[in-house]
Protein backbone atom coordinates (compact mmCIF):
# COMPACT_ATOMS: atom_id res chain seq x y z
CA UNK A 1 0.00 0.00 0.00
CA UNK A 2 1.52 3.53 -0.96
CA UNK A 3 1.44 5.61 1.89
CA UNK A 4 -0.02 9.41 2.35
CA UNK A 5 3.16 11.96 0.68
CA UNK A 6 4.11 14.78 2.95
CA UNK A 7 3.94 17.85 0.90
CA UNK A 8 6.92 20.58 0.16
CA UNK A 9 6.90 22.68 3.32
CA UNK A 10 4.25 21.22 5.04
CA UNK A 11 6.54 20.48 7.92
CA UNK A 12 6.48 23.80 9.19
CA UNK A 13 2.63 23.42 9.56
CA UNK A 14 2.03 20.39 12.39
CA UNK A 15 3.66 17.59 13.66
CA UNK A 16 5.02 14.96 11.62
CA UNK A 17 4.96 11.15 12.35
CA UNK A 18 8.58 9.73 12.74
CA UNK A 19 7.43 6.57 11.04
CA UNK A 20 7.00 8.32 7.81
CA UNK A 21 10.17 9.40 7.74
CA UNK A 22 13.48 7.89 5.62
CA UNK A 23 16.34 7.52 7.77
CA UNK A 24 20.24 5.95 6.94
CA UNK A 25 19.22 3.23 9.34
CA UNK A 26 16.43 2.09 6.62
CA UNK A 27 18.85 1.48 3.93
CA UNK A 28 18.09 -1.68 2.48
CA UNK A 29 21.00 -4.29 1.57
CA UNK A 30 20.56 -3.06 -1.99
CA UNK A 31 21.26 0.05 -1.06
CA UNK A 32 24.62 -0.69 0.96
CA UNK A 33 25.78 -2.77 -1.89
CA UNK A 34 25.78 0.17 -3.85
CA UNK A 35 27.00 2.55 -1.66
CA UNK A 36 30.13 -0.14 -0.93
CA UNK A 37 30.68 -1.01 -4.52
CA UNK A 38 30.85 3.26 -5.13
CA UNK A 39 33.39 3.55 -2.07
CA UNK A 40 35.58 0.38 -3.63
CA UNK A 41 35.62 2.38 -6.76
CA UNK A 42 37.17 5.32 -5.26
CA UNK A 43 39.10 3.59 -3.23
CA UNK A 44 41.07 1.36 -5.79
CA UNK A 45 40.47 3.60 -9.17
CA UNK A 46 40.57 7.18 -7.85
CA UNK A 47 42.56 7.59 -4.62
CA UNK A 48 45.55 5.59 -6.26
CA UNK A 49 45.86 8.45 -9.36
CA UNK A 50 43.98 11.37 -7.54
CA UNK A 51 47.08 13.73 -7.35
CA UNK A 52 47.53 13.28 -11.14
CA UNK A 53 43.65 14.11 -11.36
CA UNK A 54 44.75 17.42 -9.58
CA UNK A 55 46.65 18.54 -12.22
CA UNK A 56 44.02 18.48 -14.24
CA UNK A 57 45.11 15.21 -16.36
CA UNK A 58 41.87 15.06 -18.45
CA UNK A 59 42.88 11.96 -20.28
CA UNK A 60 42.89 10.45 -17.37
CA UNK A 61 39.44 12.30 -15.99
CA UNK A 62 37.77 10.80 -19.07
CA UNK A 63 38.65 7.23 -19.27
CA UNK A 64 37.93 7.25 -14.96
CA UNK A 65 34.22 9.03 -16.04
CA UNK A 66 34.04 6.11 -18.73
CA UNK A 67 34.82 3.39 -15.90
CA UNK A 68 32.32 4.76 -13.72
CA UNK A 69 29.96 4.44 -16.57
CA UNK A 70 31.29 0.49 -16.89
CA UNK A 71 29.70 0.06 -13.27
CA UNK A 72 27.03 2.01 -14.04
CA UNK A 73 27.26 5.01 -11.68
CA UNK A 74 26.53 7.62 -14.57
CA UNK A 75 23.07 6.09 -14.74
CA UNK A 76 21.50 5.31 -11.50
CA UNK A 77 18.73 7.97 -12.97
CA UNK A 78 18.36 6.89 -16.14
CA UNK A 79 15.79 4.77 -17.14
CA UNK A 80 16.56 1.20 -18.43
CA UNK A 81 15.04 1.32 -21.84
CA UNK A 82 18.12 3.83 -22.23
CA UNK A 83 20.97 2.18 -20.88
CA UNK A 84 20.46 3.43 -17.22
CA UNK A 85 19.28 1.36 -14.28
CA UNK A 86 16.59 3.30 -12.97
CA UNK A 87 17.58 3.59 -9.35
CA UNK A 88 15.79 5.67 -6.74
CA UNK A 89 16.65 8.70 -4.70
CA UNK A 90 17.93 7.19 -2.02
CA UNK A 91 20.83 4.68 -4.01
CA UNK A 92 21.67 8.01 -6.28
CA UNK A 93 22.49 10.03 -2.83
CA UNK A 94 24.73 7.11 -1.62
CA UNK A 95 26.61 7.01 -4.79
CA UNK A 96 26.80 10.82 -4.74
CA UNK A 97 27.92 11.09 -0.98
CA UNK A 98 30.65 8.06 -1.45
CA UNK A 99 32.08 9.56 -4.42
CA UNK A 100 33.31 12.60 -2.72
CA UNK A 101 36.41 11.12 -2.00
CA UNK A 102 37.40 11.06 -5.55
CA UNK A 103 37.47 15.22 -4.81
CA UNK A 104 37.62 16.61 -8.55
CA UNK A 105 36.62 13.53 -9.90
CA UNK A 106 33.36 13.64 -7.79
CA UNK A 107 32.69 17.06 -9.10
CA UNK A 108 33.17 16.12 -12.46
CA UNK A 109 30.46 13.24 -12.49
CA UNK A 110 27.93 15.08 -10.61
CA UNK A 111 28.47 17.80 -13.19
CA UNK A 112 27.59 15.13 -15.86
CA UNK A 113 25.44 12.84 -14.57
CA UNK A 114 23.16 15.86 -12.86
CA UNK A 115 22.81 19.10 -14.22
CA UNK A 116 24.28 17.86 -17.51
CA UNK A 117 22.39 14.82 -18.65
CA UNK A 118 19.66 15.47 -16.27
CA UNK A 119 17.38 17.81 -18.60
CA UNK A 120 17.32 15.87 -21.36
CA UNK A 121 16.43 12.73 -19.80
CA UNK A 122 13.72 14.63 -18.10
CA UNK A 123 12.55 17.50 -20.93
CA UNK A 124 13.83 15.37 -24.13
CA UNK A 125 11.18 14.18 -26.48
CA UNK A 126 11.98 10.53 -27.55
CA UNK A 127 14.32 11.23 -30.36
CA UNK A 128 16.80 13.08 -28.36
CA UNK A 129 16.78 11.16 -25.17
CA UNK A 130 17.42 8.10 -27.56
CA UNK A 131 20.17 9.57 -29.23
CA UNK A 132 21.90 11.29 -26.23
CA UNK A 133 20.99 9.12 -23.08
CA UNK A 134 22.68 5.86 -23.89
CA UNK A 135 26.02 7.09 -24.61
CA UNK A 136 26.17 9.62 -21.46
CA UNK A 137 24.91 6.87 -19.26
CA UNK A 138 28.39 4.84 -20.64
CA UNK A 139 30.55 7.94 -20.47
CA UNK A 140 30.84 7.71 -23.97
CA UNK A 141 30.03 10.87 -24.64
CA UNK A 142 30.28 13.86 -21.47
CA UNK A 143 27.96 16.44 -20.38
CA UNK A 144 28.50 20.13 -19.43
CA UNK A 145 25.18 22.66 -18.12
CA UNK A 146 26.01 26.65 -19.75
CA UNK A 147 23.54 28.86 -18.04
CA UNK A 148 25.86 31.20 -16.06
CA UNK A 149 27.40 34.33 -18.01
CA UNK A 150 29.98 36.98 -17.36
CA UNK A 151 27.12 39.68 -17.14
CA UNK A 152 24.67 37.49 -15.03
CA UNK A 153 25.14 34.84 -12.36
CA UNK A 154 22.27 34.48 -9.71
CA UNK A 155 20.19 36.68 -12.30
CA UNK A 156 20.14 33.78 -15.02
CA UNK A 157 17.57 34.96 -16.98
CA UNK A 158 19.26 37.87 -17.26
CA UNK A 159 21.28 36.45 -20.06
CA UNK A 160 22.48 37.60 -22.97
CA UNK A 161 23.15 34.80 -25.34
CA UNK A 162 21.09 34.78 -28.38
CA UNK A 163 19.40 32.10 -30.51
CA UNK A 164 18.16 33.33 -33.86
CA UNK A 165 15.95 31.03 -36.56
CA UNK A 166 17.70 30.66 -39.77
CA UNK A 167 16.15 31.57 -43.19
CA UNK A 168 15.54 27.98 -43.82
CA UNK A 169 14.13 27.60 -40.42
CA UNK A 170 16.21 24.47 -39.93
CA UNK A 171 18.79 26.09 -37.33
CA UNK A 172 18.94 28.24 -34.49
CA UNK A 173 22.29 30.37 -34.80
CA UNK A 174 23.76 31.06 -31.09
CA UNK A 175 25.56 33.58 -30.17
CA UNK A 176 27.60 34.29 -26.61
CA UNK A 177 29.86 33.24 -24.02
CA UNK A 178 28.85 30.79 -20.65
CA UNK A 179 31.15 31.17 -18.01
CA UNK A 180 32.61 29.26 -15.24
CA UNK A 181 31.77 25.68 -17.42
CA UNK A 182 32.28 22.34 -15.23
CA UNK A 183 33.83 19.93 -17.75
CA UNK A 184 33.74 22.05 -20.50
CA UNK A 185 37.69 20.46 -21.53
CA UNK A 186 36.06 17.09 -22.15
CA UNK A 187 32.59 17.56 -22.71
CA UNK A 188 30.61 16.26 -25.82
CA UNK A 189 27.25 17.60 -25.41
CA UNK A 190 26.58 21.28 -23.69
CA UNK A 191 22.69 22.25 -22.64
CA UNK A 192 23.02 25.82 -23.21
CA UNK A 193 20.25 28.69 -22.36
CA UNK A 194 19.39 31.25 -24.55
CA UNK A 195 17.25 33.56 -25.64
CA UNK A 196 15.29 33.10 -29.11
CA UNK A 197 14.86 36.47 -30.43
CA UNK A 198 15.95 38.52 -27.83
CA UNK A 199 13.89 37.80 -25.25
CA UNK A 200 12.35 34.24 -24.98
CA UNK A 201 14.74 31.90 -22.88
CA UNK A 202 14.96 29.02 -24.28
CA UNK A 203 17.40 25.71 -23.96
CA UNK A 204 19.09 23.87 -26.08
CA UNK A 205 21.26 20.92 -26.56
CA UNK A 206 24.92 21.78 -28.20
CA UNK A 207 26.93 19.21 -29.30
CA UNK A 208 31.23 20.49 -29.35
CA UNK A 209 31.48 19.09 -33.15
CA UNK A 210 29.11 22.32 -34.27
CA UNK A 211 30.88 24.56 -35.81
CA UNK A 212 31.72 27.97 -34.05
CA UNK A 213 31.93 25.88 -30.73
CA UNK A 214 35.31 26.77 -28.68
CA UNK A 215 36.38 26.78 -25.17
CA UNK A 216 38.51 29.78 -23.81
CA UNK A 217 41.50 28.88 -21.02
CA UNK A 218 40.88 27.21 -18.02
CA UNK A 219 39.82 29.33 -14.57
CA UNK A 220 42.40 29.10 -11.70
CA UNK A 221 40.86 28.55 -8.96
CA UNK A 222 40.89 28.61 -5.09
CA UNK A 223 39.71 24.82 -5.28
CA UNK A 224 38.26 21.40 -7.14
CA UNK A 225 41.45 22.34 -9.15
CA UNK A 226 41.32 18.82 -11.02
CA UNK A 227 38.08 19.55 -12.66
CA UNK A 228 38.00 21.37 -16.02
CA UNK A 229 36.64 24.57 -15.33
CA UNK A 230 36.33 26.79 -18.61
CA UNK A 231 34.01 29.27 -20.40
CA UNK A 232 32.39 27.79 -23.68
CA UNK A 233 32.05 30.51 -26.40
CA UNK A 234 29.65 30.37 -29.08
CA UNK A 235 30.10 31.82 -32.29
CA UNK A 236 27.58 31.93 -35.23
CA UNK A 237 27.10 27.96 -34.17
CA UNK A 238 24.41 26.00 -36.22
CA UNK A 239 22.09 24.18 -34.03
CA UNK A 240 19.54 21.84 -35.48
CA UNK A 241 15.86 23.20 -34.95
CA UNK A 242 15.26 19.33 -33.23
CA UNK A 243 17.99 20.28 -30.39
CA UNK A 244 15.66 22.54 -29.27
CA UNK A 245 15.19 21.12 -25.92
CA UNK A 246 11.44 21.70 -24.23
CA UNK A 247 9.71 25.01 -25.42
CA UNK A 248 11.01 27.83 -26.93
CA UNK A 249 10.61 30.64 -24.06
CA UNK A 250 10.25 27.82 -21.05
CA UNK A 251 13.63 27.30 -20.46
CA UNK A 252 13.62 29.07 -17.03
CA UNK A 253 11.34 26.12 -16.27
CA UNK A 254 14.16 23.59 -17.03
CA UNK A 255 17.01 25.82 -15.63
CA UNK A 256 14.55 26.13 -12.30
CA UNK A 257 13.62 22.67 -11.87
CA UNK A 258 17.73 20.72 -12.89
CA UNK A 259 18.79 23.28 -9.93
CA UNK A 260 16.46 22.04 -7.28
CA UNK A 261 17.70 18.51 -7.99
CA UNK A 262 21.48 19.56 -8.02
CA UNK A 263 20.97 21.58 -4.78
CA UNK A 264 19.96 18.12 -3.22
CA UNK A 265 22.78 16.30 -4.91
CA UNK A 266 25.01 18.69 -3.85
CA UNK A 267 23.93 18.38 -0.41
CA UNK A 268 24.60 14.81 0.06
CA UNK A 269 27.91 15.58 -1.44
CA UNK A 270 28.32 18.09 1.79
CA UNK A 271 27.62 15.22 3.91
CA UNK A 272 29.72 12.61 2.60
CA UNK A 273 33.05 15.35 2.74
CA UNK A 274 31.86 15.91 6.41
CA UNK A 275 32.03 12.72 7.19
CA UNK A 276 35.46 12.28 5.59
CA UNK A 277 36.68 15.90 7.25
CA UNK A 278 35.59 13.69 10.99
CA UNK A 279 37.62 10.51 9.73
CA UNK A 280 40.71 12.46 8.88
CA UNK A 281 40.34 14.86 11.69
CA UNK A 282 40.05 11.96 14.09
CA UNK A 283 42.91 9.82 12.60
CA UNK A 284 45.37 12.40 12.67
CA UNK A 285 44.56 13.68 16.44
CA UNK A 286 45.38 10.00 17.77
CA UNK A 287 48.60 9.84 16.47
CA UNK A 288 49.43 13.65 17.23
CA UNK A 289 50.68 13.91 20.82
CA UNK A 290 51.24 17.17 22.55
CA UNK A 291 52.41 17.72 26.32
CA UNK A 292 53.15 14.22 26.45
CA UNK A 293 49.63 13.29 25.51
CA UNK A 294 47.01 12.25 22.22
CA UNK A 295 45.25 15.34 20.83
CA UNK A 296 41.91 13.04 21.29
CA UNK A 297 42.92 13.49 25.13
CA UNK A 298 42.28 16.95 25.77
CA UNK A 299 38.60 18.20 26.14
CA UNK A 300 38.91 20.64 23.62
CA UNK A 301 39.45 18.40 20.68
CA UNK A 302 37.00 16.54 21.59
CA UNK A 303 34.41 19.19 21.86
CA UNK A 304 35.45 20.17 18.44
CA UNK A 305 35.09 16.21 17.28
CA UNK A 306 31.38 16.59 18.84
CA UNK A 307 30.35 19.52 17.85
CA UNK A 308 31.50 18.29 13.91
CA UNK A 309 29.19 14.95 14.52
CA UNK A 310 26.47 16.32 15.89
CA UNK A 311 26.46 18.80 12.68
CA UNK A 312 26.74 16.31 10.15
CA UNK A 313 24.32 13.99 11.96
CA UNK A 314 21.93 16.93 11.40
CA UNK A 315 22.84 17.08 7.43
CA UNK A 316 22.71 13.24 7.15
CA UNK A 317 19.22 13.28 8.55
CA UNK A 318 18.10 16.09 6.62
CA UNK A 319 19.69 14.82 3.37
CA UNK A 320 18.16 11.46 3.61
CA UNK A 321 15.08 12.63 4.60
CA UNK A 322 14.28 14.78 1.66
CA UNK A 323 15.46 11.88 -0.60
CA UNK A 324 12.73 9.73 1.10
CA UNK A 325 10.28 12.26 0.64
CA UNK A 326 11.44 12.56 -3.25
CA UNK A 327 11.32 8.44 -3.64
CA UNK A 328 7.83 8.26 -1.72
CA UNK A 329 6.21 11.09 -4.13
CA UNK A 330 7.84 9.16 -7.41
CA UNK A 331 6.15 5.86 -6.49
CA UNK A 332 2.92 7.01 -6.75
CA UNK A 333 3.36 7.50 -10.31
CA UNK A 334 2.74 5.03 -13.14
CA UNK A 335 6.25 4.76 -14.95
CA UNK A 336 4.17 3.38 -18.37
CA UNK A 337 2.06 6.71 -18.21
CA UNK A 338 2.71 8.67 -21.52
CA UNK A 339 3.22 11.74 -18.83
CA UNK A 340 5.81 10.06 -16.70
CA UNK A 341 8.47 12.29 -17.29
CA UNK A 342 6.36 15.62 -16.57
CA UNK A 343 4.58 14.27 -13.55
CA UNK A 344 8.32 13.12 -12.08
CA UNK A 345 9.75 16.80 -13.04
CA UNK A 346 6.16 17.95 -11.04
CA UNK A 347 6.77 15.76 -8.54
CA UNK A 348 10.13 16.64 -7.06
CA UNK A 349 9.65 20.82 -7.81
CA UNK A 350 6.92 20.52 -5.22
CA UNK A 351 10.08 19.72 -2.88
CA UNK A 352 11.74 22.80 -4.11
CA UNK A 353 11.74 23.79 -1.02
CA UNK A 354 13.27 21.53 0.83
CA UNK A 355 16.53 20.48 -1.83
CA UNK A 356 16.88 24.44 -0.70
CA UNK A 357 17.09 23.65 2.84
CA UNK A 358 19.99 20.63 1.99
CA UNK A 359 21.54 23.16 0.10
CA UNK A 360 22.28 26.05 2.62
CA UNK A 361 22.10 23.54 5.57
CA UNK A 362 24.35 20.75 3.97
CA UNK A 363 27.30 23.55 2.70
CA UNK A 364 27.11 25.37 5.57
CA UNK A 365 27.76 22.41 7.76
CA UNK A 366 30.94 21.52 5.62
CA UNK A 367 32.65 24.48 5.81
CA UNK A 368 32.00 24.24 9.98
CA UNK A 369 33.33 20.69 10.10
CA UNK A 370 36.47 21.58 7.50
CA UNK A 371 37.64 23.99 9.15
CA UNK A 372 37.25 22.61 12.58
CA UNK A 373 39.29 19.83 10.84
CA UNK A 374 41.80 22.07 9.89
CA UNK A 375 42.76 23.49 12.99
CA UNK A 376 42.68 20.09 14.92
CA UNK A 377 45.83 19.58 11.97
CA UNK A 378 47.17 22.93 13.33
CA UNK A 379 49.86 23.59 11.17
CA UNK A 380 50.05 20.85 9.15
CA UNK A 381 46.75 21.23 8.01
CA UNK A 382 47.88 24.39 6.63
CA UNK A 383 49.93 22.82 3.85
CA UNK A 384 49.22 20.25 0.91
CA UNK A 385 50.63 17.17 2.56
CA UNK A 386 47.18 17.00 4.63
CA UNK A 387 43.86 16.29 2.96
CA UNK A 388 41.63 18.55 5.02
CA UNK A 389 44.06 21.46 3.29
CA UNK A 390 42.09 20.50 -0.11
CA UNK A 391 39.04 19.78 1.79
CA UNK A 392 38.75 23.25 2.99
CA UNK A 393 39.02 25.08 -0.08
CA UNK A 394 37.01 22.85 -2.39
CA UNK A 395 34.24 23.14 0.03
CA UNK A 396 34.01 27.06 -0.24
CA UNK A 397 32.43 26.90 -4.13
CA UNK A 398 29.82 24.82 -2.49
CA UNK A 399 28.00 27.86 -0.91
CA UNK A 400 28.08 29.61 -4.50
CA UNK A 401 27.06 26.65 -6.58
CA UNK A 402 23.61 25.95 -7.34
CA UNK A 403 22.60 29.61 -6.83
CA UNK A 404 24.30 31.05 -4.09
CA UNK A 405 23.10 30.50 -0.32
CA UNK A 406 21.72 34.42 -0.60
CA UNK A 407 19.49 33.27 -3.27
CA UNK A 408 18.66 30.45 -1.66
CA UNK A 409 17.76 31.95 1.09
CA UNK A 410 15.38 34.04 -0.63
CA UNK A 411 13.76 30.89 -2.60
CA UNK A 412 12.98 29.48 0.27
CA UNK A 413 10.25 32.08 1.85
CA UNK A 414 9.18 32.71 -1.90
CA UNK A 415 8.64 29.61 -2.31
CA UNK A 416 6.27 28.57 0.81
CA UNK A 417 4.48 31.83 0.28
CA UNK A 418 3.48 31.31 -3.33
CA UNK A 419 2.66 27.82 -2.10
CA UNK A 420 0.23 29.73 0.95
CA UNK A 421 -1.19 31.77 -2.03
CA UNK A 422 -2.24 29.06 -4.12
CA UNK A 423 -4.07 27.53 -1.64
CA UNK A 424 -1.31 23.97 -1.56
CA UNK A 425 -0.49 24.93 2.29
CA UNK A 426 -2.86 26.15 4.64
CA UNK A 427 -0.20 28.22 6.05
CA UNK A 428 -2.46 31.82 6.71
CA UNK A 429 -5.01 29.85 7.96
CA UNK A 430 -3.04 28.01 10.76
CA UNK A 431 -1.27 31.43 11.24
CA UNK A 432 -4.66 32.81 11.81
CA UNK A 433 -5.50 30.47 14.57
CA UNK A 434 -2.50 30.46 15.83
CA UNK A 435 -2.87 34.00 16.76
CA UNK A 436 -5.48 33.65 19.00
CA UNK A 437 -3.87 31.00 21.02
CA UNK A 438 -0.79 32.87 21.96
CA UNK A 439 -2.99 35.31 23.91
CA UNK A 440 -3.09 32.52 26.53
CA UNK A 441 -0.19 29.96 25.87
CA UNK A 442 1.03 28.52 28.72
CA UNK A 443 4.40 26.57 28.44
CA UNK A 444 4.12 22.61 28.70
CA UNK A 445 4.78 20.41 31.41
CA UNK A 446 7.61 18.11 30.15
CA UNK A 447 9.00 15.18 31.52
CA UNK A 448 12.20 15.01 31.42
CA UNK A 449 13.20 11.82 32.13
CA UNK A 450 11.18 10.89 29.04
CA UNK A 451 13.67 10.48 25.74
CA UNK A 452 13.09 13.38 23.46
CA UNK A 453 9.83 15.38 25.26
CA UNK A 454 11.84 18.27 25.95
CA UNK A 455 13.14 18.00 22.39
CA UNK A 456 9.55 17.64 20.46
CA UNK A 457 8.26 20.26 22.81
CA UNK A 458 11.04 23.11 21.32
CA UNK A 459 10.15 21.63 17.81
CA UNK A 460 6.35 22.89 18.57
CA UNK A 461 7.77 25.79 20.36
CA UNK A 462 10.25 27.01 16.74
CA UNK A 463 6.61 25.86 14.91
CA UNK A 464 4.83 28.71 16.67
CA UNK A 465 7.83 30.72 16.73
CA UNK A 466 8.30 30.87 12.92
CA UNK A 467 4.45 31.14 12.21
CA UNK A 468 4.31 34.11 14.61
CA UNK A 469 7.25 36.08 13.14
CA UNK A 470 6.41 34.94 9.75
CA UNK A 471 2.59 36.01 9.75
CA UNK A 472 3.68 39.54 11.99
CA UNK A 473 6.11 39.90 8.60
CA UNK A 474 3.14 39.40 5.88
CA UNK A 475 0.59 41.49 8.10
CA UNK A 476 3.20 44.48 8.14
CA UNK A 477 4.65 44.13 5.05
CA UNK A 478 2.29 42.77 2.68
CA UNK A 479 3.11 42.37 -1.22
CA UNK A 480 6.17 44.84 -0.56
CA UNK A 481 7.74 41.90 1.92
CA UNK A 482 10.03 40.62 -1.15
CA UNK A 483 12.06 43.79 -0.57
CA UNK A 484 12.82 43.35 3.08
CA UNK A 485 15.38 40.76 2.73
CA UNK A 486 17.00 40.89 6.17
CA UNK A 487 13.47 39.61 7.21
CA UNK A 488 13.23 37.43 4.49
CA UNK A 489 16.69 35.85 6.24
CA UNK A 490 15.27 35.40 9.18
CA UNK A 491 12.07 33.53 8.26
CA UNK A 492 14.38 31.46 5.74
CA UNK A 493 16.97 30.66 8.77
CA UNK A 494 14.01 29.54 10.78
CA UNK A 495 12.65 27.58 8.21
CA UNK A 496 16.30 25.89 7.57
CA UNK A 497 16.89 25.54 11.20
CA UNK A 498 13.48 23.88 11.83
CA UNK A 499 13.91 21.55 9.05
CA UNK A 500 16.79 20.20 10.58
CA UNK A 501 15.81 20.04 13.86
CA UNK A 502 12.65 18.24 13.19
CA UNK A 503 14.64 15.69 10.68
CA UNK A 504 17.12 15.00 13.87
CA UNK A 505 14.66 14.66 16.22
CA UNK A 506 12.88 11.86 14.39
CA UNK A 507 15.41 10.48 12.99
CA UNK A 508 16.43 9.44 16.29
CA UNK A 509 12.85 9.12 17.64
CA UNK A 510 12.42 6.19 15.06
CA UNK A 511 15.80 4.46 15.90
CA UNK A 512 14.69 4.18 19.62
CA UNK A 513 11.48 2.85 18.56
CA UNK A 514 13.31 -0.30 16.65
CA UNK A 515 16.54 -0.37 18.40
CA UNK A 516 15.73 0.54 22.27
CA UNK A 517 17.55 3.12 23.94
CA UNK A 518 20.36 1.42 24.71
CA UNK A 519 21.32 1.13 21.05
CA UNK A 520 20.32 4.25 20.35
CA UNK A 521 22.50 6.39 23.01
CA UNK A 522 24.65 8.05 20.23
CA UNK A 523 21.79 9.41 18.25
CA UNK A 524 20.49 10.58 21.60
CA UNK A 525 23.05 12.69 22.53
CA UNK A 526 23.62 14.19 19.02
CA UNK A 527 20.13 15.29 19.19
CA UNK A 528 19.90 16.58 22.27
CA UNK A 529 23.03 19.18 22.13
CA UNK A 530 21.99 19.54 18.37
CA UNK A 531 18.12 20.38 19.70
CA UNK A 532 19.37 22.86 22.71
CA UNK A 533 22.08 24.70 20.59
CA UNK A 534 19.67 24.61 17.31
CA UNK A 535 16.58 26.39 19.61
CA UNK A 536 19.22 28.87 21.52
CA UNK A 537 19.63 30.39 17.82
CA UNK A 538 16.17 30.32 16.58
CA UNK A 539 15.37 32.26 19.62
CA UNK A 540 17.57 34.76 19.26
CA UNK A 541 16.55 34.98 15.30
CA UNK A 542 12.67 35.26 16.58
CA UNK A 543 14.20 38.61 18.82
CA UNK A 544 16.04 39.78 15.83
CA UNK A 545 13.22 39.78 13.45
CA UNK A 546 10.49 40.93 16.01
CA UNK A 547 12.60 43.92 16.49
CA UNK A 548 13.31 44.93 13.12
CA UNK A 549 9.86 44.88 11.90
CA UNK A 550 8.42 47.39 14.82
CA UNK A 551 10.42 48.39 18.18
CA UNK A 552 7.01 49.80 19.93
CA UNK A 553 4.84 48.48 22.24
CA UNK A 554 3.15 45.79 20.07
CA UNK A 555 6.78 44.52 19.84
CA UNK A 556 6.76 44.27 23.18
CA UNK A 557 3.74 42.26 23.28
CA UNK A 558 5.25 39.55 21.09
CA UNK A 559 8.23 39.51 22.21
CA UNK A 560 6.36 38.63 25.97
CA UNK A 561 4.64 35.58 23.91
CA UNK A 562 8.20 34.68 22.57
CA UNK A 563 9.67 34.28 26.18
CA UNK A 564 6.58 32.10 27.41
CA UNK A 565 7.68 29.56 24.04
CA UNK A 566 11.32 29.90 24.54
CA UNK A 567 10.92 29.12 28.34
CA UNK A 568 13.12 25.73 28.76
CA UNK A 569 15.60 24.74 30.96
CA UNK A 570 18.82 24.02 29.56
CA UNK A 571 20.99 20.81 29.84
CA UNK A 572 24.37 20.65 30.29
CA UNK A 573 25.88 19.39 27.12
CA UNK A 574 29.68 19.12 28.34
CA UNK A 575 29.18 15.40 29.17
CA UNK A 576 27.00 14.98 26.19
CA UNK A 577 29.37 15.96 24.16
CA UNK A 578 32.57 13.98 25.63
CA UNK A 579 30.38 11.03 25.57
CA UNK A 580 29.45 11.68 21.79
CA UNK A 581 33.50 12.26 21.20
CA UNK A 582 34.40 9.03 22.65
CA UNK A 583 32.20 7.24 20.81
CA UNK A 584 33.90 8.35 17.82
CA UNK A 585 37.13 8.15 18.91
CA UNK A 586 36.97 4.55 19.81
CA UNK A 587 35.33 4.19 16.34
CA UNK A 588 37.79 5.98 14.48
CA UNK A 589 35.61 7.29 12.38
CA UNK A 590 32.28 9.32 12.16
CA UNK A 591 29.24 6.81 13.86
CA UNK A 592 26.05 7.03 15.31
Amino acid sequence: MIKEVAKGGSYLLGDVDASTVFTPEDFSDEHKMIAGMTADFVENDIAPVDERIETQDFDLLVNLLQKAGELGLLGAAIPENYGGTNLDKISSTLIGEKLVRGSSFALSVGAHVGIGTQPIALFGNEDQKAKYLPSLVTGEKLAAYCLTEPSSGSDALGAKTTAVLSEDGKHYILNGTKQFITNAAFADVFVVYAKVDGDKFTTFIVEKSFEGVSTGPEEKKMGIKGSSTRPLILEDVKVPVENLLGEIGKGHVIAFNILNLGRYSLGAGCLGTSKWAIDLAVEYAKQRKQFGKALVEFPLMQKKIADMAIYTYATESVVYRTGGLMDDALKTLNVNDENYQKDVVKKVADYALECSVNKVFASECLDFVSDEAVQIHGGYGFTQEYKVERIYRDSRINRIFEGTNEINRLLIPDMLFRKAMKGELPMMEVAANLEQELVAYMPPMIDEDTPLEKEKAMLASAKKIFLMVGGTAVKKYKQALQEEQEILEIISNLAIQIYALESTILRTEKAIARDGLEKSKQKLNLTVAFAQETFTKIELMAKDGIVSMDDGDSALMVLSILKKLVRFKPKNLLHIKREIADKIIQSDQYTV
